[in-house]
């Protein structure tokens, strides 16, 4: 018998991660099966044959897809040839609504049974995408309780795995060595630094963030700074925003959750970065700017309060959360001193971060999410 042949389609670096820790698991109970699609390094190191690679496609917001819109064409027409060419026994779609959901009309006309890993976020965006995956998707596996019973309300085949971030976060330091590692003391107010996964991320926040430091450094002087660099982004794009600003900041390359667990605070970029903030449990605040156009479509489509993960999944903003024009330096700096400031809060919110980790499930979501995809095969 034929190995079976599996179509896999992450479209930016958090989706590669889970893709890559999904594929390992499924090599696991069955080492015989095939992966190619789209990915990054991750996924690339985890055995998939990547035919489009995602670096190029990891864009923020309506107006820079518009812009790039040749390139994800590209890709979509690479995978559709290669598709028809292998014909896959089964699909993994990876979060990336706008491409996967597209994609999978296309693989239905082929009678490929798909699973969707990772929701997207109907509950934020509004319901209309629910029918395309009623019809489409064989089975949706997802991170969050909510999640699955939404779709058991509206009759999808769902499955609640947990969050494999609880598997992929691990503090693999002691405190002390990890400072002592990037020349950092130990008698000072660690802060670190994460602007984010995307090139148009880090160029937009890093420089944002590094001006609240300034004023942060000014207001108390025994704080250090660190930044997080996401292992995927050339060093390059750092050190061009930091080399000017006259701030001693050390730059931890591909080392986020010891960076994080050795910190007292912390800046976090919206996005994946704010749920391995909040299971390694220590304070922060959200910040966020996009483009003008893509804000205002946000604005008006979103249907939610928060934009942070953590603040929707406890249904509260236990985080504050800066965003667009609130994503100022001096706000900033006040909205972090004035955690810094007081022990009761910084308390307060180590405790409700620890209750947001405890309702991500249980360790080995990817394992459970690969028995359930494996199923499909059978």
């Amino acid at each position: 018998m034929s190995p079976k042949k599996i179509l896999i389609v992450s479209g930016e670096p958090s989706g590669d991660l889970h893709a890559a820790n999904l594929v390992k698991e499924l090599k696991g109970l069955d080492p015989d099966l095939e992966f190619f699609g789209l990915g990054g390094t991750l996924s690339k190191d985890a055995g998939v044959d990547v035919i489009f690679d995602i670096s190029a496609l990891a864009l923020v917001g309506a107006v820079e897809v518009v812009k790039n819109i040749s390139t994800v064409n590209k890709a979509y027409r690479t995978v559709l040839d290669r598709i028809d060419s292998t014909k896959p026994d089964l699909a993994i779609l990876v979060d990336y609504p706008g491409f996967n959901l597209k994609l999978a009309r296309e693989l239905k006309k082929r009678n490929i049974r798909i699973a969707y890993y990772i929701s997207p976020q109907i509950w934020a965006w509004g319901m209309s995408r629910i029918k395309t995956i009623k019809e489409c998707v064989s089975k949706m596996v997802v991170f969050f309780k909510f999640e699955d019973a939404l779709y058991k309300r509206h009759g999808v085949d769902s499955v609640f795995v947990g969050h494999p971030l609880l598997d992929s976060v691990k503090v693999t330091l002691p405190k002390k060595e990890t400072l002592k590692k990037y020349g950092l003391a130990e008698d000072k107010i660690t802060i670190a630094l994460l602007p984010g996964s995307r090139r148009l991320e880090v160029a937009g926040l890093l420089g944002i963030m590094v001006s609240s430091c300034k004023i942060i450094k000014w207001a108390l002087e025994r704080t250090q700074f660190i930044v997080a660099k996401h292992p995927d982004l050339p060093m390059e794009i750092y050190k061009n925003i930091m080399d000017n600003s006259r701030l001693d900041i050390r730059i931890a390359d591909g080392d986020t959750h010891n960076i994080l667990a050795a910190s007292d605070f912390a800046i976090v970029a919206s996005g994946t970065a704010t749920l391995e903030t909040a299971i390694i449990g220590t304070p922060f605040i959200i910040i966020y700017k996009a483009n003008f156009f893509s804000y205002i479509i946000y604005k008006v489509v979103a249907r939610i309060k928060f934009l942070g993960l953590v603040n929707i999944i406890a249904g509260r903003g236990i985080i504050p959360e800066l965003l667009q024009y609130n994503a100022k330096p001096r706000l900033i700096a006040q909205t972090a001193l004035t955690i810094l400031s007081g022990p009761d809060k910084q308390n307060s919110m180590r405790k409700s971060l620890k209750d947001v980790a405890a309702s991500l499930g249980s360790r080995g979501a990817s394992a459970r999410a690969a028995a359930a995809i494996l199923s499909l095969l059978r």
